[in-house]
């Protein structure tokens, strides 16, 4: 039975399709095959149907005189005993190969991979030795992913997103700069802002009972969770489902506009929210509660540029291509959305500003977004 027949119960409504021989197919190279993952990826944000990329680690290490023989045996088993629309290649060269099983509708997912897994070792036991069989190890990746936001790991498998990998290591320098800019940046910021930072203690202290920063769990870059602070605005012991219902309908795209400031502008945000304190109001109009930030940036948790961080049931409502947000840049105190209307552009607006940011980032964009931020604060715009 072919690998084809193990997935059949997965793609029941897709045509009948017939495995090709060998020589009707090709293996792609490791630089077309990780493009593929890539468009993969984008397709299944927009379908939702899964796909599977199961690597086989050839062994190709281990020298010997059959190896490439072995290689070839491998590649031939695959190509022979997959379906036309599945898609394989090196994931890198001559060393790991890769299929990638498309467009699958998965309802007991342990029990697929098991299926493919026994139908792929017995198929590859009967075209190699038993010394080249052991040199062989299987791993599956499923995308989308599981993101429970309660792990401690990062939920974003790094296996599947190897045009990431590939982008971040092509920027390893600038990488080292804008991390240069954050230290040199926050250190100077707590230093400048040291009186400010003692008036709004002072100020938190005398208005209301409990402690003067506000610590909550975000979701950092690829799913690390990390302690997020803030001044206190609100009294203590409030009810956080308030803010979770209107993120949830903010996501969705069901949230309205709420007046602003007597602007003439709305915003995305919760503006009569008996949670904040009188102080903490003139805070968030200010953005003087964002000033503890500058701690989490030099600690490498955040940049001064970049996307703002979820609380972990906002990570729960996105949508699969919203991740991204959090997967290609680690989040920051500034970025594009802040100077481009903040709170009054919509949800998935601010998630195609962060991506752009990452895609087209560079130390000078940096710059740019952080001398304009100051004229963001300023005039408060989409702040409340």
């Amino acid at each position: 039975m072919s690998i084809r027949d193990a997935l059949e119960p997965s793609i029941s409504d897709l045509p009948a399709i017939q495995p090709a021989s060998e020589s009707e197919r090709s293996i792609l190279s490791e630089a077309a095959f990780q493009k593929m993952i890539s468009v993969e990826r984008k397709r299944t944000e927009r379908s939702r149907k899964p796909f599977l990329l199961m690597l086989l680690d050839t062994g190709a290490g281990h020298s010997g005189p059959n190896n490439g023989k072995a290689l070839g045996n491998i590649v031939s088993t695959l190509l022979a005993s997959t379906r036309e629309t599945d898609v394989t290649g090196w994931y890198k060269d001559y060393f790991i190969v890769g299929v990638m099983f498309t467009e699958l509708i998965i309802d007991e997912k342990n029990s697929i991979l098991s299926t493919v897994l026994a139908r792929v070792t017995s198929a590859l036991r009967d075209s190699l030795t038993f010394e080249q069989f052991n040199q062989i190890s299987i791993s599956f990746h499923l995308f989308p992913d599981d993101w429970a936001h309660d792990l401690p790991q990062s939920p974003g498998n790094p296996t599947l997103y190897p045009d990431l990998v590939k982008r971040n290591n092509a920027r390893k320098f600038f990488s080292g700069v804008k991390r240069v800019m954050d230290i040199v940046g926050s250190v100077l910021a707590l230093i400048i802002n040291a009186p400010l930072f003692l008036a709004v203690a002072l100020a938190i202290k005398l208005s209301s009972k409990g402690p003067v920063f506000f610590r909550q769990q975000r979701v950092g870059q690829h799913g690390k969770p990390f302690t997020f602070l803030k001044f206190r605005s609100m009294y203590v012991n409030n009810d956080f489902r308030v803010h979770e219902e209107y993120v949830k309908q903010f996501i969705a795209g069901g949230a309205e506009l709420k007046p602003s400031n007597g602007n003439g502008y709305g915003v995305y945000k919760l503006t009569d929210d008996a949670r904040v304190t009188p102080v903490g109001s003139f805070l968030r109009r200010t953005s003087l509660d964002e000033l503890p930030q500058f701690i989490n940036v030099l600690k490498g948790e955040m940049s001064l540029v970049g996307p703002r961080p979820p609380v972990p049931y906002e990570v729960e409502a996105y949508d699969i291509w919203h991740r991204r947000r959090l997967l290609e840049a680690k989040p920051g105190i500034t970025g594009l959305w802040q100077v481009n209307g903040r709170s009054r552009v919509k949800f998935d607006e601010m998630v195609r500003l962060d991506i752009r940011y990452a895609r087209t980032w560079s130390p000078w964009l940096d710059i740019k977004i952080l001398m304009r931020t100051p004229r963001a604060v300023l005039f408060g715009e989409g702040a409340y």
